[in-house]
């Protein structure tokens, strides 16, 4: 069974930058699309962004789009979220999720693998 393990959450003035890993074992990410999700206190969990399998295809929300980059390293098992030009409103636990493709991963109730969250706190 895949265990996923999110790392690299914190605290972050607005406007800096956190780079979030999300780390595979007991499986390999590689046939899998992996998404990021985000939960802020009160509100239901949104989708963040998707990368498929191979890295070549990747989907945003709108709502960070061209300040997120999602990326991958199958040789590593790990997915990365590069955050930048973070805002007050990004602030929320961020989970990781794998599925059998993009489609899977973007829907309400994602794909059957989650991580159990790490914390970004973006402050103004």
């Amino acid at each position: 069974q895949v265990q996923l393990v999110e790392s690299g959450g914190g605290l972050v003035q607005a406007g800096g930058s956190l780079r979030l890993s999300c780390a595979a074992s007991g499986g390999v990410f590689s046939p899998y699309a992996v998404g990021w999700f985000r939960q802020a206190p009160g509100k239901e969990r949104e989708f963040v962004a998707v990368i498929n399998w191979s890295g070549t295809s990747t989907d945003y929300a709108d709502s960070v789009k061209g300040r997120f980059t999602i990326s991958r390293d199958n040789a590593k098992n790990t997915v990365y979220l590069q955050m930048n030009s973070l805002k007050p409103e990004d602030t929320a636990v961020y989970y990781c999720n794998v599925g059998p493709g993009t489609i899977v991963v973007r829907s309400p109730k994602g794909g059957a693998y989650w991580g159990q969250g790490t914390q970004v706190t973006v402050s103004s």
